[in-house]
């Protein structure tokens, strides 16, 4: 049974995973080479709980102790050595991600559980400096964001672990609220982001052709399909619809429909002007930088009173 906890790297989702392990009442060790990191990870940890507090998600007693299970570390061996579950937030580079987890296989007991949550190197590329024993016992783990509030996390059973170690670490994500989705092929994007990307790619493509504004494309998505994706899966809407129905529509549509193999070369312009999003004030959407801290509030707390209506859905 996995009781322990240590996440390596307090970064965007690094930071997250510690404070929703902890919320869940696991010590969480939590460790990064740069101490004014680990500074700012307790403060968001303690923030974002905050937020979850005041929405009545959790009770404010429970802020205090969960920042009590964490222990924060710039000593690689002193945060790895006694856990019983390890995972990497590390950046998105293979040869960086071999040595670390070289040196966590090194470091850690035989025993211990290696996870990674790349969203985008392979199990077997980032497992090529392990040894046999310690490659079944790795595995990705794929969180959402924002972690501590997204309910799914992505777990790869790609034939390198027994069943009973997959089991163990399912079953820690279950104690901690999790959704987790098995996935048994080792392909780029795992399932949940190559699902996005399809979605991302048709609506870029609207936009690009004029078809719609991007306020009116959001809605058509938030208050169509996506309303229904909130509570039913696509297999299930298409159960609901008719297989039939949809075998039309699909020989009607597809053939019309987006089928670049890149991203869109409108995101790429956007990307050449430096109009990113909400980091740079502007992205298909303005965002004033005095009013971008609510603009980020009202998301985290939309996504809180969504959490609380999924629980009834599970």
């Amino acid at each position: 049974m996995i009781r322990t906890i240590a996440v390596i790297g307090a970064g965007t989702m690094g930071h997250s995973m510690a404070g929703c392990f902890a919320l869940h009442g696991f010590p969480v060790n939590l460790y990064d080479v740069d101490a004014q990191a680990l500074d700012r990870a307790k403060e968001q940890i303690r923030e974002e709980l905050q937020v979850m507090a005041e929405e009545d998600f959790i009770a404010a007693s429970a802020i205090p102790e969960a920042l009590a299970r964490i222990a924060f570390f710039t000593d690689l061996a002193e945060a790895v050595g006694d856990r019983d579950y390890v995972i990497e937030a590390a950046p998105e580079k293979m040869e960086l991600k071999q040595n670390l987890l070289k040196t966590l296989d090194e470091l850690c007991r035989p025993d211990t559980i290696l996870a990674s949550n790349t969203s985008s190197l392979s199990l077997d590329g980032m497992a090529a400096l392990l040894g046999p024993a310690r490659k079944s016992r790795f595995m990705v783990c794929h969180w959402y964001n924002p972690g501590h509030l997204m309910p799914l996390v992505e777990l790869s059973f790609f034939g390198n672990m027994p069943e009973g170690i997959f089991v163990q670490v399912q079953t820690l994500y279950a104690a901690i609220k999790k959704q987790t989705a098995k996935i048994l092929k080792d392909v780029p994007g795992l399932v949940a982001n190559r699902i996005q990307q399809g979605v991302a790619r048709e609506v870029f493509s609207l936009i690009q052709q004029g078809i719609a504004e991007p306020v009116d494309i959001d809605k058509a998505l938030k208050f169509g399909p996506a309303f229904r994706y909130a509570t039913t899966g696509q297999l299930e809407v298409a159960d609901f619809g008719g297989l039939d129905i949809w075998c039309v529509v699909g020989d009607n549509l597809l053939e019309v429909m987006d089928n670049s193999q890149e991203a869109n070369p409108m995101l790429r312009q956007k990307v050449k002007e430096g109009k990113l999003g909400i980091k740079t004030g502007e992205g298909f959407f303005p965002y004033p930088e005095d009013e971008i801290q609510e603009i980020k509030n009202k998301f985290v707390k939309k996504l809180i009173h969504q959490l609380k209506a999924s629980e009834y859905y599970v």
